[in-house]
């Protein structure tokens, strides 16, 4: 016969309808863990990880910290680190000694924040007759009847909660990366704009300086993925206007010269081959006019060594050169490149030439005043045949 344990709660506190259905879940599958047909759920956790996990998914089921501060309380009044969910899990402290465990927390506000996890389904009370909380013990000791707070509903949910917080925390990390990517391109633009009017150049400015003051202004913490998202690529778009406004603006000899503080060692295609190389990967026909898609004449590793930044931003890890060419994806954005200026590039070197070129800016990018301008005109010296990468790279390790 299966013990049962009160259901409905002391004095004048609801009895709800959903709270009697989590209760009866609860029993059938504590049943079903105690006979061995969990499958992969164990109904066990350690209690501290998963109210940490529970702390991060906290919005995700209506709790507040002070919520998780009175759980924490209560999980501290059991004595083992593991919650074991196959049987009852109770608690029974006083009311004055949980509210020093809850840092000084009054009466009412207990009250409220117990009710609140009772709500979510994480707690059930187990009152006795009188609603006090204790528990009566046998001759030797043990314990056979408790009458407090019940902890097992939060073991039993331990699988779900981690997973809950695992996506919170990569929720997070997407919002931060957009945020980041958002002050870079509102800081770029300014830059930009700043220095064409302080230099004097021609160009629709005050228009851009328009564009840029709707989309400036504080980047929220917590705000919508998809506002953020529409955000940055307003500001995506407004930066290569910005960025081709300015490249149009200057002089050959301008050009020149921003050229020179990265490309010192620009060769044609004429170049022999094994000299570029130099120790990278032999065995590779000089460039063509038209694009190898297929290599570049440089193994991965050796690429990753001249370019490590641009792991940071694969997913994954970088195990192929399709992962190279993803994460230059992402870069380009962040850069500022526009899609058509990666268009271009990828038609005129090749898909891993291009990856490679923007890994290459990444790791210069505080030199580079203007991302897509300086691709553009690498790409049109592929589109000429007298473009290679290997010089570049190989001012990358000098």
């Amino acid at each position: 016969m299966v013990e049962r344990l009160a259901t409905t709660p002391f004095g004048g506190a609801p009895f709800s309808a959903r709270n009697f259905s989590l209760r009866a879940e609860v029993e059938r599958r504590q049943e079903r863990l105690r006979a061995g047909d969990g499958g992969n759920q164990t109904g066990t956790a350690e209690k501290w990880q998963l109210i940490r996990a529970l702390t991060e998914a906290r919005e995700a089921y209506g709790l507040t910290d002070r919520s998780i501060s009175v759980l924490e309380a209560l999980a501290s009044f059991h004595q083992d680190r593991e919650l074991d969910g196959k049987a009852p899990i109770i608690v029974f402290p006083s009311n004055a000694e949980l509210s020093i465990r809850s840092r000084g927390m009054s009466p009412a506000t207990l009250r409220r924040h117990l009710a609140a996890l009772v709500k979510a389904g994480f707690i059930f009370r187990r009152d006795s007759a009188n609603g006090k909380r204790f528990c009566r013990r046998d001759e030797r000791g043990v314990i056979e009847n408790a009458f407090g707070f019940d902890l097992a509903p939060l073991a039993l949910r331990a699988q779900e909660i981690f997973s809950r917080a695992d996506e919170v925390r990569e929720q997070a990390k997407r919002v931060n990366r957009v945020r980041s990517e958002i002050t870079l391109h509102l800081r770029d633009v300014a830059k930009t704009i700043e220095a064409a009017l302080g230099e004097g150049r021609s160009g629709d400015w005050t228009s851009l300086i328009e564009r840029l003051q709707a989309l400036s202004g504080r980047v929220t913490r917590n705000g919508d993925l998809d506002t953020l998202k529409s955000r940055c690529d307003d500001l995506v778009r407004l930066r290569a206007e910005v960025e081709d406004a300015y490249l149009n603006s200057l002089s050959e000899e301008e050009m020149s010269a921003n050229e020179s503080v990265f490309e010192r060692h620009i060769q044609t295609s004429n170049t022999d081959q094994k000299s570029e190389l130099n120790g990278i990967e032999q065995n590779t026909q000089p460039a063509a006019s038209a694009p190898d898609r297929k290599s570049v004449g440089i193994g991965l590793r050796e690429f990753l060594k001249a370019c490590p930044q641009i792991a940071e931003y694969a997913r994954g890890g970088v195990e192929s050169w399709k992962d190279v060419i993803g994460a230059a994806e992402i870069v380009r954005s962040m850069l500022g490149i526009s899609p058509s200026a990666w268009a271009s590039a990828r038609q005129a070197m090749g898909d891993t030439a291009a990856a490679i070129v923007i890994a290459a800016i990444l790791e210069r990018a505080e030199a580079i005043r203007s991302p897509g301008g300086y691709l553009r005109d690498l790409t049109r010296k592929a589109e000429k045949g007298r473009f290679s990468v290997h010089p570049m790279l190989n001012a990358l390790k000098s």
